[in-house]
């Protein structure tokens, strides 16, 4: 345990009575004595409160102001950063030169300068490749400030009591807003499906804010096991798991975060690591395809799974990359990659559980539709 690092709230999370898990180098909860399922359903009907402090928080500066910072990161993501309205953030990727993942992450145009949120177990890595990769810009790691995640359906009304103006955001909208917690930083964002908010707060301020949005009766806190099974119902991905450094963001199904001015024929195609792996597949189409899984039964098809196309003999086609049972759907889930040939909605698969071939069926991502207020 003492090699664990901890984020302000973890005195909080203990007295919430937590279960605690290593994760990410993190001492952090994986429930509280809710449990996991009437976790996730809290989250989907009303409001739930998650600490993501252990993600990465850094601001990118140049003395250009925005548009140099955005240029010089166009050359290690795929996506569309010179375009960003600005108080708009944007989800995105850094690639390698095999065309992989190194992580995605969020990016936001805040005016002059750029605030990016890396994941927790890449956080080193992706700061280390911004201060190598960024000519001419100043990487500043924040590490004074905590993040926590406010999501669901009541999360508007339960953060406007403390900030009213945040009420006309809408989805991907960023702010700075002061309050008696000192200044927020702000996003219409969230990893859920739900409608909700990202809140950085100075790390002493984090308590006092955690424990008023807990103290609303529509607000229960939220730990790691509800906070995926949460975003694999939303059809999300987990870095480590679904993507990683041998995933495209073409075999991801994640062509919908690189804009046409970044592909073949755009006005700034390419640049970036991968470009002609990418590139090729935006246009031809890649060999195997993220996919939604249905297993039938009960039980979930868990990560690692491997599946395969007839109920007897042959060769995995793919596997399970992440699985789980979907509270809100009532039956197990799973993502997977399998052959584009063999991911078409209703093509029945099978997946080997302790030696034997059980039917699962490619379905439509999401499985719980998104609610974002757009």
């Amino acid at each position: 345990m003492s090699d664990l690092q901890i984020t302000p709230l973890n005195a909080l999370h203990r007295e919430l009575g937590a279960k605690m898990v290593p994760f990410a180098g993190y001492d952090m909860p994986v429930q509280y004595p809710m449990g996991v399922m009437k976790e996730h359903l809290q989250c989907r009907a009303k409001a739930g409160l998650f600490d993501v402090s252990h993600m990465g928080q850094v601001i990118l500066r140049a003395p250009g102001g925005y548009a140099a910072v955005a240029e010089a990161m166009e050359a290690l993501v795929p996506v569309d950063l010179l375009g960003l309205g600005v108080m708009r953030q944007r989800y995105g990727m850094f690639t390698n030169d095999a065309g992989g993942i190194l992580d995605d992450l969020m990016l936001a145009n805040r005016g002059d300068h750029m605030f990016v949120v890396v994941n927790a177990a890449c956080k080193t890595a992706d700061i280390a490749h911004m201060r190598a990769g960024l000519m001419g810009v100043e990487v500043e790691e924040i590490t004074n400030r905590a993040l926590l995640a406010l999501q669901g359906p009541a999360a508007e009304t339960v953060l406007a009591a403390i900030v009213p103006d945040l009420a006309a955001m809408r989805f991907m909208n960023v702010g700075v807003f002061a309050s008696e917690f000192g200044e927020l930083w702000i996003s219409r964002s969230g990893y859920t499906g739900e409608d909700g908010y990202e809140i950085s707060v100075i790390e002493d301020q984090a308590v006092s804010l955690a424990r008023c949005l807990l103290a609303h009766e529509d607000v229960a806190p939220i730990g790691l096991g509800a906070r995926d099974s949460l975003r694999l119902e939303a059809g999300l991905c987990l870095y480590g798991h679904d993507i990683d450094t041998g995933t495209t963001p073409v075999e991801a199904s994640l062509s919908w975060a690189i804009q046409k001015v970044r592909r073949a024929g755009g006005a700034r195609a390419g640049g970036f690591p991968g470009e002609d792996r990418i590139l090729k597949e935006l246009h031809e189409g890649a060999s195997r395809a993220r996919v939604g899984l249905r297993p039938e039964g009960r039980a979930p098809m868990r990560e690692g799974t491997p599946l395969f196309a007839a109920a007897e003999g042959g060769e995995a086609i793919g596997h399970v990359t992440s699985g789980a049972f979907g509270p809100t759907i009532e039956s197990p889930m799973s993502m997977g990659y399998v052959p584009q040939g063999l991911a078409a909605e209703g093509t029945e698969l099978y997946g080997e559980v302790r030696g034997k071939r059980m039917p699962v069926r490619v379905a439509k991502l999401p499985f719980t539709p998104a609610t974002f207020k757009r």
